[in-house]
């Protein structure tokens, strides 16, 4: 609870301490046949009112910030409560490093249950000032109102069983919620974070420490509309390839989550099929991009956010992305690894125009 409001509610709390104790006074002068000779007695009796009308209120404000608060700690009521921090760091060659970016499924709203907070001498993440620390959900830190459960200590418990024994994995947090990707490519400021600034410095920190080994990446939701869904799969092609030419890795494997079964009306999933179709063409045409699926995972209620069980079994499938690409192997028959398909109404121009992400580019009218 905020601290202005632990102040609150004592003063509240010792002003209806006052009003009872006044009213002791006033039924002890009744019991006693005070009240009669008492010259006082109108003004008490007046007082007594307003005390009573003071305690209902007081009582009914103390039961509502009660109720509210207790909604509030279901959510916070299992983080840790205590941070470890890293002594020693892993031997950079030893130490994979995965960036976790796109929009709210990706930065966590699943309820953190005790099970998620168990750490791991071999699964790293880092706080808001970039401290190693051994990672315990919620990971992200962006929008600490709103964060919770993700797919990433998942997706870290379940690689381990795939890798080498003298491997450590670190996870970095770069999603915000409701971040659209045209803010990504714009580098906009985002609930207060520079979306793609903040990608470039994480990267260039997790570098200074460890490899690169790929990307989990759960975004669509709010480009899931008319006017965003024709230029999505270019705007797809643009982003990935500046995120590998950020990283300096051209077949760096990038992991896609679809969006989810459950959006409401019916309208608004078929947008989201619509996205979940761009990004499996997307990915059929492209190096070490692997989709995972999730069409039988559930909400949390919301019809929006992944539940609890579903962002755990989302990691373990996203580790099950990564393993499909060779950890950074080439699939057979996958394209040429660099950036965007043509822009919508004709392909690029100019003299640093790169190779085409995509096999066979499309024109998108």
């Amino acid at each position: 609870m905020p601290e202005k409001s632990i102040q609150c509610d004592k003063s509240l709390i010792v002003q209806i301490k006052i009003s009872i104790k006044l009213l002791r006074i006033y039924l002890r002068m009744r019991t006693t046949n005070l009240k009669h000779t008492c010259k006082y007695q109108s003004i008490i009796e007046a007082r007594f009112r307003r005390e009573v009308k003071f305690l209902f209120i007081a009582l009914l404000l103390l039961f509502v910030g009660t109720a509210c608060q207790q909604e509030v700690d279901e959510r916070t009521v299992h983080f840790p409560t205590q941070v470890e921090f890293v002594d020693q760091l892993p031997e950079k060659n030893h130490f994979w490093i995965f960036i976790l970016a796109g929009q709210s499924n990706m930065a966590g709203r699943g309820l953190v249950e005790p099970m998620d907070t168990i750490s791991n001498r071999r699964i790293l993440s880092i706080d808001k000032t970039e401290n190693w620390i051994y990672a315990k959900e919620p990971l992200h830190y962006f929008e600490p109102s709103r964060t919770g459960l993700d797919c990433g200590l998942s997706f870290a418990n379940t690689l381990l069983n795939s890798i080498p024994a003298d491997v450590s994995i670190g996870l970095i947090p770069c999603a915000v919620g409701g971040s659209s990707i045209e803010q990504w490519l714009g580098d906009s400021t985002y609930r207060e974070v520079a979306l793609m600034t903040n990608f470039r410095e994480k990267v260039r920190f997790a570098q200074k420490h460890g490899k690169i080994k790929g990307i989990l990446w759960h975004q669509g939701e709010s480009n899931a509309n008319p006017l965003s869904i024709p230029t999505y799969a270019y705007n797809l092609g643009k982003l990935f390839s500046t995120f590998r030419t950020t990283v300096q890795n051209d077949s760096l494997p990038i992991m896609i989550g679809q969006l989810g079964p459950y959006a409401e009306p019916r309208e608004k999933q078929l947008l989201w099929d619509s996205i979940n179709s761009i990004i499996q063409n997307f990915a059929d045409q492209s190096i070490n991009i692997s989709v995972v699926n999730t069409q039988d995972l559930n909400n949390k209620g919301d019809k929006v956010h992944f539940d609890s069980k579903s962002q755990r079994m989302m990691g373990a499938r996203f580790a099950e992305g990564f393993i499909q690409t060779g950890g950074g192997g080439p699939r057979p028959g996958a394209a040429t690894p660099h950036p965007p398909p043509p822009a919508p109404g004709g392909p690029l121009r100019g003299p640093d125009t790169p190779p085409p992400f995509l096999k066979g580019s499309v024109s998108l009218k």
